[in-house]
């Protein structure tokens, strides 16, 4: 069976992906779109004010050696809270139901977000980022299974395709609070704190702490879906088939070897995108600041270097933001028509190609905005791929445990790579490389072709139905 567009169901007449979708499934869509929206929302905010913030806690540059360490130090325990916590999730959404733990997800990362705004030293920043990267893993997947089991079978992957791109729209908010709304570097609120203000970044982590609201939502209109209800009478009247029971996920030769592609092809992309990509902020000002700094300019000088700066970061970014949106909105069609395997393939070769020509050559605001967008199609559409893939691959039982356990996995193994870039680079700098940061991110991305090899193992599933043994 092919879940196209326009394909036909069991002699069925052709439907439309939209077509036949009830109010209510339309409604578990949106919900559950509007939770990673907002989660993308709030690691967005933190990829923008991460610098600015860290150089305030540690009172240094934010190009300073240590900040920068700080900065990997931060985002590295992300990922590991985001691995950590998304492991528990996963499980517990097998076994909860996938409401519950949406609910739960979105309240821990929610509420962390928000203590960040109240961090008061680099190491109590990274520990608030480790508990609210908790709550990431477990809404990705909670929200991603509940939409691929209540959705229409040939609605299923471009649901999920969309669900993934509309994502983005989160990080263009994240972008627009982190950069625009409250620029990080300014106070605000003059005569409400000791120093004559609130910190703008302080203020933007406390606006990440809104989508907790959402929660109400959540439990009031949602419940669990048929898929998992009767998973779960199955599982009451058979020892052997428990929901979310991990050891079962490795004793199965299929499930065993699925859940290790999916662990490897999740750290190729996660590497690629938060190892790589998600520096851009970082490349952009790399680029455009002279090589002694700004401190030594005149104040006029400096204003203008640093306005200039912070509008090319927010350009750029939501440039690389948009292209995003539009690859990880065009991975379903494509591996709708040319099978999953394929698009992974070409995905991975090209976001190793595009990242080592843009970390290699910017040196302009205008480059950034040519080529930022490009990037940002081919390495974000790999993580929508996700989505609509690791559903595929699990068993009703499994498909919680099996999707947060490949994405979050990964993580610790993105926080291994990321936490040994600052020794890529000091290693590059004493092998006196002109440019340690853009050489050491090309390093990094080879991790592409690991997801390339294990392509070989990948199941293809293009129209095909969800597993349920």
């Amino acid at each position: 069976m092919d879940d196209r567009l326009g394909r036909e169901m069991d002699g069925l007449p052709r439907l439309a992906w939209y077509q036949g979708v009830t109010a209510y499934q339309w409604w578990v869509f949106v919900v559950g779109a509007m939770a990673w929206l907002f989660d993308c929302m709030d690691q967005r905010l933190f990829t923008m004010v991460r610098s600015p913030a860290l150089s305030q806690l540690l009172n240094l540059p934010e190009k300073n050696a240590l900040v920068v360490d700080y900065g990997t130090y931060a985002t590295a325990a992300t990922m590991i809270g985001w691995a950590v916590g998304g492991l528990f999730f996963g499980v517990v959404g097998d076994r909860w139901g996938r409401v519950r733990t949406l609910s739960a997800s979105i309240l821990v990362y929610s509420l962390f977000t928000g203590l960040c705004g109240l961090a008061t030293t680099g190491w109590d920043f990274c520990l608030y980022r480790f508990l609210m990267g908790g709550g990431i893993g477990g809404a990705f997947a909670a929200a991603a299974t509940l939409i691929a089991e209540t959705m229409p079978d040939h609605s299923r992957s471009t649901c999920l395709g969309l669900f993934s791109a509309l994502s983005v729209l989160g990080n263009m908010i994240g972008l627009a609070i982190g950069s625009r709304v409250f620029d990080p570097g300014r106070l605000y609120l003059a005569g409400l704190s000791g120093s004559g203000g609130i910190p703008g970044w302080r203020l933007a982590f406390f606006v990440g702490a809104l989508p907790a609201l959402l929660v109400v939502l959540v439990l009031q209109t949602l419940k669990e879906s048929e898929r998992w209800q009767k998973a779960r009478q199955t599982a009451g009247e058979n020892l052997e088939r428990q929901l979310g029971d991990l050891g079962s996920m490795f004793r199965d030769r299929r499930w065993r070897t699925n859940t290790i592609v999916a662990v490897t092809m999740a750290t190729a992309g996660i590497v690629g995108v938060w190892g790589v990509a998600f520096w851009s902020p970082e490349l952009i000002t790399y680029a455009l600041m002279p090589a002694g700094g700004i401190e030594n300019l005149p104040a006029a000088e400096q204003a203008a270097m640093a306005a200039r700066i912070s509008q090319t970061r927010f350009l750029g970014n939501l440039f690389q933001d948009i292209g995003g949106f539009l690859g990880i909105l065009s991975f379903a069609p494509v591996a709708n028509r040319i099978g999953r395997r394929r698009t992974f393939g070409g995905a991975f070769i090209i976001s190793f190609v595009l990242i080592t020509y843009v970390f290699l050559t910017l040196d302009s605001g205008l480059k950034a905005y040519i080529v930022l967008p490009i990037m940002g199609f081919f390495s974000l559409s790999i993580m929508g791929g996700f989505v609509v893939y690791f559903p595929e691959i699990f068993p009703t039982r499994l498909r919680s445990t099996g999707t947060a356990f490949g994405y979050n996995v990964a993580r610790l193994s993105a926080a291994i790579v990321m936490l040994s870039s600052n020794q890529i680079r000091e290693w590059l700098a004493a092998l006196q490389f002109e440019h340690p940061f853009r050489v050491g991110a090309v390093v990094v991305s080879t991790v592409y072709f690991v997801g390339l090899v294990v392509l070989i193992w990948a199941p293809e599933t293009k129209g095909q139905r969800l597993p349920e043994e």
